[in-house]
């Protein structure tokens, strides 16, 4: 990775918030630390049920969890993000090779699985793909954009777009952009 990737990609993170939630201190501290270069914001948490009923003030962009923790596994804690908000972003990391922790984490729905120990490499690459998840989240969100328009409304757009040959799509636009730009 070149210095002007790592500067584009830093670019990019520091738009972002995360939460980690680790129980063993050490590598908390050293996590956060590192993330904290990247992250705007970043709150750590060495239990996964502070860092549960943290979420309802403190909604990360991206969260990044051990997968084994005393109080409650970094797979119970995902399985209780995604009912509270499916789309979250979720980074599982583990010391383990369990291929039945790592499939019940796809099953859950986690973005991203990452095997301890983490290096700068693995590090660099997680955040590109952080970075790719939040590029495709905000074309889902920008492709799903709807607008209700009244009836009557909507029959002067669908007059007006056939009088002009153009879409129905781009008289709203129009239509907004004035409103807008009184």
């Amino acid at each position: 990775m070149t210095n002007v990737d790592l500067i584009q990609l830093t670019q990019q993170t520091k738009k972002l918030t995360a939460m980690i939630v680790e129980d063993e201190k050490v590598t908390n501290e050293l996590l956060s630390s590192t993330l904290r270069n990247f992250f705007s914001e970043v709150r750590s948490f060495l239990s996964a049920k502070d860092a549960l009923e943290s979420y309802k003030d403190f909604t990360p962009d991206v969260i990044f969890a051990d997968i084994m923790m005393g109080d409650m596994s970094g797979l119970e804690l995902s399985r209780e993000l995604r009912k509270i908000n499916p789309n979250q972003i979720i980074v599982i990391i583990s010391a383990s090779s369990d291929m039945d922790k790592i499939s019940e984490s796809i099953e859950i729905g986690v973005n991203s699985f990452v095997q301890k120990p983490l290096d700068t490499k693995k590090i660099l690459e997680l955040l590109n793909t952080v970075i790719g998840i939040v590029e495709k989240k905000k074309k889902i969100e920008t492709k799903t954009f709807s607008i209700s328009l009244p009836l009557d409304l909507y029959e002067s757009v669908d007059e007006n777009a056939k009088s002009e040959s153009i879409s129905k799509n781009a008289v709203i636009i129009r239509a907004l952009r004035g409103f807008y730009n009184q």
